[in-house]
């Protein structure tokens, strides 16, 4: 004989009262009249149980909502629980919800936050809670809170505001949380926008990183608003468009042309951001870069070049003004030269003479870095290998170190490098001698 509904439920068998639900929808019904049982339990756990089964409570709705002013606090909590578990079914409790934000019960104000999550519904009451939330006192709370404006989406997006000053918030889990709300809100609506660029001069740097993820994630509707944040008058403000930008790596020309003007900021920071975020956009903001080269000083001519250099291969168009640039007259602008062969020049017999070319410069740096970057190219690399051997015999013993080094990469046992490597063994200087020594090594295993 099966135990009676009014027992189960005191005992919290909360499995087998469901199991019977299952086989007998009729027990709802039941159920929902023991909401007003004298026995505390069974009142609990009745609430407990129309939450477990979500939509099919339906007709408990209002029972449960009275019981949101039970005198018991447990009883209230798992009201507001059942409630967040009931879907579309509860956006009518919402209103009552949000009015009971203030509830001197810890526990009761976190559920609170949390059912106005999953219910999902931007109401104004709705969001004047969660915004009070926000700033309780409880870390817990504040936590929920900014997950349920996350949950609740585009729509909340009013309250990014409020989800930014809690980015600064002294708590780490209440940022994180703020700061995945501020995305998941900001990324579906272009109505986020302009709250969002207001915020990236914020002087805090977490909100402005979370700003820039958020926009960025956005794309092309947010580019507009975006170029023209580029004219800001505060500096901060110009790198993190650009920066935004950047992350898009959209190979639109308007955008390509506005960040490059930009490689002439005067702010040093600014023309940095400006030269990454062309590197990140590749190799179709390579004509902007070479033209940008032809005004710019010699420090945003290093940028320039490093920013071709960080294209990678599929800068080659490029390689031959690379080469053009090896002749400048700064040692700086030679070195990023060198460097820059070595990250784009790989398959480039141009590339390789020109480097080759370079082992003869004056400046011990640009002799180092060129054999640094003919060891990169590798087997490729392999004509400018008597060049290599003249450059053990170098008076810089970082020149002969990257040569040695280099030789051992290009891979070519020849008796001439064995030669000249088996010569440095017993250098003056100790880093030289080992990487002759590994160098001999790798070519004699070969």
């Amino acid at each position: 004989m099966s135990a009676p509904l009014d027992k189960l439920l005191r005992d919290a068998r909360i499995d087998l009262v469901l199991s019977r639900i299952e086989k007998d929808p009729s027990v709802i019904d039941d159920v929902i009249k023991y909401i007003d049982s004298e026995i505390r339990s069974i009142r609990f756990n009745s609430i407990l149980v129309l939450g477990e089964i979500g939509e099919k409570s339906a007709s408990a709705f209002s029972k449960i909502v009275e019981c949101l002013e039970d005198d018991d606090w447990s009883i209230c909590r798992e009201a507001v629980r059942s409630l967040g578990k009931m879907g579309n079914l509860a956006e009518k409790g919402t209103i009552k919800l949000s009015k009971m934000i203030g509830n001197e019960e810890d526990s009761i104000r976190k559920e609170i936050a949390i059912t106005l999550g999953k219910i999902g519904i931007a109401g104004d009451e709705v969001l004047a809670a969660l915004k009070t939330s926000l700033k309780d006192n409880n870390e817990d709370i504040r936590v929920e809170a900014a997950k349920a404006l996350g949950n609740i989406g585009p729509s909340a997006h009013t309250i990014i505001p409020d989800l930014m000053l809690s980015l600064k918030d002294k708590s780490w889990p209440v940022r994180t949380a703020s700061a995945q709300a501020v995305s998941k809100i900001g990324e579906g609506t272009k109505k986020a926008i302009p709250t969002l660029i207001k915020a990236l001069n914020d002087k805090d740097w977490r909100v402005r990183y979370r700003v820039v993820n958020t926009l960025a994630k956005m794309g092309r509707e947010a580019v507009p608003s975006l170029l023209k944040t580029l004219k800001d008058k505060n500096p901060i403000t110009r790198k993190e468009a650009i920066e935004a930008l950047g992350e898009m790596q959209i190979s639109d020309p308007i955008i390509i042309d506005d960040l490059s003007k930009l490689l002439g900021d005067n702010i040093e920071f600014v023309r940095g951001k400006a030269a990454n975020a062309l590197l990140s956009i590749g190799k179709e903001a390579i004509p902007a870069l070479i033209k940008a080269y032809e005004t710019a000083n010699n420090e945003v001519k290093i940028l320039i070049i490093s920013a071709i250099g960080g294209i990678g291969r599929d800068a080659k168009e490029a390689i031959l003004f690379i080469i053009k640039t090896q002749s400048h007259s700064n040692k700086l602008v030679r070195v990023e030269a060198s460097r820059t062969l070595g990250n784009i020049g790989v398959d480039s017999i141009d590339a390789v003479v020109g480097l080759q070319h370079a082992l003869n410069d004056p400046k011990n740096i640009v002799r180092r870095e060129s054999a640094i970057s003919l060891g990169k190219i590798g087997s490729n690399a392999s004509t400018a290998i008597s060049a290599l051997i003249n450059s053990l015999n170098d008076k810089n013993p970082d020149v002969r170190w990257r040569a040695s080094e280099a030789l051992g990469l290009i891979g070519v046992n020849s008796e001439d490098v064995l030669s000249g490597l088996n010569n440095l063994i017993h250098d003056k200087c100790d880093y030289v001698c080992e990487s002759a020594t590994n160098a001999l090594d790798s070519l004699i295993e070969e």
